[in-house]
């Protein structure tokens, strides 16, 4: 069989898919309405090349580092310019996303949740930047959309005296609530609505269920202690705030 017919109706099935997303948002009139179209023509192509690099640099630890470099630049820069491009965003989200993945990922193979291997740092590393990226994005949005929001509220504890971390604050915490729901959800309701698919993945790559399940509660845990550290730590360098944002995009 060649590879036009293997990958073939897998093409088909994603293009419909893709089309099925940007048609319902287009009737709708959703804004933007190609990006789903696009994001999925950019992660397949991104999948297809790493897929080719992956599989010569999976065992080596130099390399698999230096994936994991790329990925956490990339990350960074994508959360960044969710929020607004400056510089200071950049450290701003570089350094939350930062230390949560080191703290989390010295935790997993210092106490030997996970052996300590290059194919298991690449696959938990990838999973916990992805998703620290994901929370980071959301907690910087939520808080400064809630300000935004509240600002007639943030301007009168302002007036009365109070600090400007002060008069944010519990919004400062409510955008880590609210960046850390969908982590949440995810994680309370795994074996019962979904499947993740770091635990799918090792069961048909020959993994026991048991194994696999192990695996994916580490992964989960791990995700939900970086998300954490990640997302407050956005809040609070965000949270002085002495005039109001301007509204994102």
């Amino acid at each position: 069989m060649s590879i036009v017919q293997e990958l073939g109706p897998t093409i088909v099935g994603v293009l419909i898919l893709a089309a099925l997303a940007t048609g319902v948002l287009a009737a709708y009139r959703v804004p933007r309405r190609w990006a789903p179209l696009l994001a999925v023509l950019r992660g397949a192509a991104q999948l297809a090349v790493i897929s080719l690099i992956l599989a010569g640099v999976i065992t080596s630890p130099l390399w698999v580092a230096v994936a994991l470099i790329v990925m956490f630049c990339v990350a960074a820069g994508t959360a960044t310019h969710r929020i607004g491009w400056s510089r200071e965003h950049a450290l701003m989200m570089g350094s939350a996303m930062a230390v949560g993945i080191v703290v989390t990922l010295t935790i997993v193979f210092v106490s030997g949740a996970i052996d300590f291997s290059a194919r298991y740092v690449l696959a938990i590393g990838g999973i916990i930047v992805g998703n620290s990226m994901s929370i980071a994005t959301l907690a910087g949005r939520r808080f400064t959309e809630g300000v935004i929001g509240h600002w007639d509220e943030v301007e009168g504890w302002l007036a009365l005296g109070a600090t400007p971390r002060q008069s944010t604050l519990d919004l400062a915490r409510g955008a880590v609530y609210g960046a850390l729901i969908p982590s949440v959800d995810q994680t309370k309701t795994t074996g019962l609505v979904t499947l993740p698919g770091a635990f799918v993945g090792a069961i048909f790559g020959g993994v026991s269920p048991l194994e696999a399940g192990r695996f994916q509660v580490v992964v989960l845990a791990a995700i939900m202690a970086a998300g954490a550290i990640t997302a407050v730590i956005v809040a609070a360098w965000l949270a002085p705030v002495q005039r109001k944002p301007l509204p994102l995009t």
